[in-house]
This record gives C-alpha cells, sequence and structure tokens, in this order.
C-alpha cells in the first residue's frame, strides 16, 4: 500500500502540525499524561489520513464486455433512469456510495476510448440524497469501449468537496487505469445499457477494479 499524490499536501500538513503541538506540549513542560494523550491524538489523525489517502495494491480482474466497480465502497442504487446529460435515453443506474473510510481512487470499468470529460461545479447534498446525481459538484466521464459505451459519475457529497479526474477525450485507457480522486465522503453513479446483466445486488460492498458490477451484451 502506499500513499496518494492527492494526499501528499493534507497528509504532510498533518504531520507538521501534530509535531507543532507535540513540540508546544514538551516546550511548555506539559505532564506526562497530558502529552501522551497529546500524542495518541496526533497518532490517531495520521493514521485516518493515511488510510484515506491510500493506494490499494490490485490487479483488475475485468474480461471481454465485463463492467467492473470503479471504486471501493457499498451499492445503494440499482434502477432505471432518464440519463439526460449525454445518453439522452433510459439507462439503468448503479450508485456506489463512498464512506470516509473507503479508497477514493477511481479506476476505469471498462477499456476504450474516454468520449466525454465534464466538470460540473454544484451544491454537496449528501451524498445518498436523490439529486445530488445532478445537483453536486461532479464529473461526468464516458468511455466507449468494444461492447458499447459506459458513463459513470464522480459526486462529491456533504463532506467531499474536491474531485479530481485524470482523463481526456480521446485518451486511450485500460483494464483498471486510475482515473481520479474525491477527497472524503462521496458517491459514484454508473449508467449501463439497459440490457446489461446487473451482477451485484443492493447494499452488497464492492472492490474497485475487482468486483464484476455488469456484463454487456
Amino acid at each position: 500500500m502506499t500513499l496518494h499524490r492527492e494526499g501528499f499536501v493534507p497528509v504532510g500538513g498533518v504531520v507538521v502540525t501534530t509535531s507543532l503541538i507535540l513540540g508546544l506540549l514538551e516546550y511548555f513542560g506539559a505532564p506526562d499524561l497530558i502529552f501522551w494523550i497529546g500524542a495518541s491524538c496526533c497518532a490517531i489523525v495520521f493514521v485516518l489520513f493515511a488510510q484515506f489517502f491510500r493506494i490499494p495494491k490490485r490487479s483488475p480482474k475485468g474480461s471481454g464486455p465485463q463492467v467492473i466497480a470503479p471504486s471501493d465502497g457499498k451499492v445503494v442504487v440499482i434502477e432505471k433512469v432518464f440519463e439526460g446529460e449525454y445518453f439522452k435515453d433510459e439507462r439503468v443506474q448503479v450508485s456506489i456510495f463512498m464512506s470516509p473510510l473507503n479508497v477514493h481512487c477511481q479506476w476505469t470499468p471498462i477499456p476504450g476510448i474516454v468520449k466525454y470529460a465534464v466538470y460540473h461545479a454544484g451544491k454537496y447534498l449528501v451524498a445518498w440524497h436523490p439529486k445530488s446525481s445532478t445537483e453536486n459538484e461532479r464529473t461526468t466521464l464516458v468511455i466507449e469501449g468494444e461492447h458499447g459505451e459506459v458513463l459513470f459519475r464522480q459526486i462529491a457529497g456533504a463532506v467531499a468537496r474536491r474531485i479530481r479526474y485524470y482523463i481526456t477525450p480521446g485518451l486511450k485507457i485500460e483494464w483498471g487505469d486510475e482515473v481520479g480522486f474525491i477527497k472524503f465522503g462521496s458517491r459514484i453513479d454508473l449508467f449501463l445499457p439497459l440490457d446489461a446483466v446487473i451482477n451485484v445486488q443492493l447494499d452488497q460492498k464492492v472492490t474497485g477494479k475487482e468486483t464484476l458490477i455488469a456484463t454487456m451484451k
């Protein structure tokens, strides 16, 4: 496991801040109990930040017409909806909620060519709010693969207020390539063809780059 580049500044800030706090406690001669309580709190904060910005070592498991999970998290929506930004027709939406304890990298769900990549400023409704998909800060990303197009959205939540994406139209990407990162709790929406076979269930925990989400026809 390594630290994601998006975490260099936040984790570095935690190291500097905690070092300063402990240095001040030592300088002013804080009692041992107070010092060790402070040290324990600083260590917990550091571990939480390092855990959040971690990059796990995984090999992508997709092949053929499969759509693999673009992120870690829990499936919170599986339903037929009208997708009005790119497809402008009905699709099957599969949404994955990421808690602050999940890995927050996003990886490509299929290999292919990036057809569309647009950032939208917006609100910061809680990630499970029905309108978060269309009103929150978000990106809309579309990949065209051998078996069709898949649209997925990075959606900021009430805590997540910083979305990063690293792909641009025309870029060729392979299974499991990193496409972005969302800082803190957030959500991913996948929009799939109506005839896609959905291989997950509501409340199922999924693992990015590994869990089979759907199979395209």
